[in-house]
This record gives structure tokens, sequence and C-alpha cells, in this order.
């Protein structure tokens, strides 16, 4: 078919118009903080961080914390003049507490040419997205996944939390040492590989501790309802001294809730999942005799934690958890190994963060070992009315 000349050239020049238009929107995009257009071209002046992390979901104020860590981060190193003169921004992928969209989102921050990833702080969701950093020989370095198969992706995958083997261990001594307990109930997230972990090694420790696991119960992160379980766990016989809640604290804290109502009363011990204020809207305000191993406690009186403190709590109004201090520990300490680095590079910044050695970090001293993960101290935790206070500090043996 033979087209009139005239509306052709039209056509052909509103085209064009719209080529410009689409031009100028994505300059407009450059740069800019937060999210960001799949694909765009990095601004040369500016170095490209990404982050992936629950910003919605059921584990959102995790995705935030963290997310207001790395921001405090870049603030700061921005303020001091950036590295080697240029800026440094961060864009942030929510993967709305969903593994599967965790790998979606790395693939965007890959596709954004960011020169290294932070994140997650889930496990099973740095497990999904870790491999897309391996395969684009890109550093990823997870804030607070615990799960011991998340640095075993390879070796471009670091973390500066401890590991659940250790964590694990350090909530088994305390049940045994400090609250002399005998016999244990775990009750575990059968869909977290963190809530899984978790329950195996706390099982071996405690057991090569001389404790006894007398119930072992499960449940699945939309359950709402808990009784069943734990009923069966109060009913075993021997009867349990504690009960190890090894989830996040959406389902953790309703558990703790409905064991108190159905007068469950032994100490019930978690891992860091619990680590957030939300914890207390679903176990409510009055609950005691509760525990969770942590990275970090804010009433510490090292100056490090409290500088840190006392700067989150200027910039956001209120007071950081320790996955804020764990997203603010993983951007300074890739800061610090860019600054060391031969170049900003895959390779050489990878090299870079494997040879750090005892940095200061909120969370304590970090030194990457030959696995990629640090080792360190951990706190435990007392939940209390409403609050978490500090109750005792256990060091690495």
């Amino acid at each position: 078919m033979v087209m009139n000349r005239k509306p052709a050239l039209l056509l052909a020049g509103l085209a064009a118009l719209a080529l410009v238009w689409a031009g100028c929107k994505g300059a407009q995009n450059e740069g800019a903080g937060g999210g960001g257009a799949t694909g765009q071209t990095p601004d040369r002046d500016v170095i490209l961080i990404g982050h992936y992390g629950s910003m919605t979901g059921d584990q959102a104020t995790f995705g935030k914390s963290t997310d207001n860590g790395i921001r405090l981060a870049i603030e700061e190193i921005n303020a001091a003049g950036g590295l080697n003169g240029k800026k440094l921004e961060v864009r942030t992928e929510d993967t709305a507490s969903d593994a599967q969209k965790a790998e979606t989102a790395v693939k965007r921050l890959v596709d954004m040419k960011v020169t290294a990833v932070l994140g997650e702080v889930a496990s099973s969701h740095s497990m999904a997205g870790g491999p897309i950093c391996q395969r684009n020989q890109i550093p990823m370095i997870s804030p607070s996944s615990t799960n011991p198969k998340v640095t075993e992706i390879g070796d471009y995958i670091f973390r500066v939390c401890f590991i659940d083997p250790y964590q694990a261990a350090v909530v088994a001594r305390f049940a045994r040492s400090s609250l002399n307990a005998k016999t244990a109930a775990i009750f575990y997230d059968a869909g977290q590989a963190y809530s899984v972990g978790f329950r195996d090694e706390f099982k071996k420790a405690f057991t090569q501790m001389g404790g006894t696991i007398v119930q072992e119960a499960s449940y699945t992160s939309s359950d709402k309802d808990f009784k069943a379980q734990l009923t069966r766990i109060k009913a075993a016989t021997p009867a349990p001294d504690c009960i190890l809640v090894p989830g996040y604290y959406t389902q953790a804290g309703t558990i703790v809730k409905q064991a108190r109502d159905l007068d469950i009363n032994v100490p019930i011990l978690g891992g860091d999942g619990w680590d957030s204020q939300d914890f207390h809207t679903y176990a409510g305000a009055n609950i005691t005799n509760a525990y969770f191993s942590n990275h970090m406690a804010t009433d510490d009186p090292n100056p490090t934690v409290k500088k840190f403190v006392e700067a989150y709590k200027a910039k956001y109004g209120a007071t950081p958890d320790a996955l804020a201090a764990l997203g603010y520990d993983s951007a300074k300490l890739l800061f610090d190994a860019m600054k060391r680095a031969r170049s900003l590079n895959g390779p050489d910044l990878r090299d870079a963060i494997a040879a750090t050695k005892d940095f200061d970090g909120v969370s304590g001293k970090i030194t990457m070992n030959a696995q990629r993960n640090a080792d360190k101290s951990a706190v435990i935790l007392e939940v209390y009315n409403g609050t978490f206070r500090f109750k005792e500090r256990i060091e690495k043996p």
C-alpha cells in the first residue's frame, strides 16, 4: 500500500520528537537517589552502589533499617569529600520480602552498572540474589544474612555479620549456662533458610553441651494461629525448660504472645530475626523472660556505638536497631575497601574486601576470614516490658 507523503513525514517528525523527549526524561532520572530505571547509564562523576532489601512486606522494618544505615554512611563519606573526588549514591530495589523478587531486584541493579551490591537481610533472599552478583563479578556484602550457605555461593559474596552456627551456639550456651536449661523445645519456620539453619545448629550445640531436645514443631510464614503446635510443646514429657523460636519478628512476636496466653511461662529464645521494635506490636508490651542473640546493643558504652546511635537519631529521629548498624557497617567497610583497592573493577574490589582486617564497625571489629565471613562476638538482649535491653556479651571462643 502506498502512503500519502505528507502524513508520513508528519509521523516521522513526531517519532523524532518522542525520542528526544525520552532522552530528556532519561537524563532527568540520571543520578537520582533510590530506585532507578533498568539499564540506565551511570554518571561518570558518581560511584553507584546497589542495595536490595525488603522495603515492603513482612520483613519491611529489616529493609528500612538497613537502608537507613547505608544512607547515613553514604551521607557521611560524601560530606567528607566522597571517594577520590567522586560522590557515592545508592539505588535501592525492593524485594517485597520475597525471594523470587530478590532475584529480579539484583538483575535490575546489575543492569544499572552498580559497582557493588549491599543486601539482603534474609538469607533466602541473599541466596537468590547472590548467584547473579557472582556471575557478573560484582562484589556483594550482606549486612545480616547469617546462613552459612550465603557466602558459599562464591568468592564475590561477603558478609559483615556472624553466622548461624556461632549465633545458635551462643543461644545454646546462654540456655545451658545462664538459664540452667536441661531440656528445650524448638518451634521453627520450615520455609525459611535462616530458621531451619538456626534450628539445626542450636540442636547440635545444645545436645553437645548435655541438653536434650524434647519436642520440635514447625510453621510457615503465612500462619497466624500457632496454638495447636504450642499446646503439643507444652504437653511434652519431660517438659521443656526453654523454647527456641528462631524466626522473624512478625511470627516470633505472635508466637511469644500466644505461648503466654496458654500459660507457657518458660524462657523463650530467639536470634537476631527478632530485632525489630515491631516485635512488641505482635508480642504485646508486657512480655518478659524472653531473650535473643544480636549483633549490638544500643546501650553499649563503646564510643563507636554511641557516635553511630547519636548520628542515627539526629537523622531519622529514632533509635537504631542492629539491622541499621549492620547496614551502616556493610557500607563503611565497602568504602574502606574501595579506598584500598587498585581499581573499582570487580576482581580488584573483591580482593580489597577480602583483605579487610580489624575494621572498627559499630557491630564490632570485623576481619574477613577465608570463607568471607566476619568472626565476632555476640550479645544477648532481654525482652522486657516493651523494650530490649542488654543482658550479656558472649565472646567467640
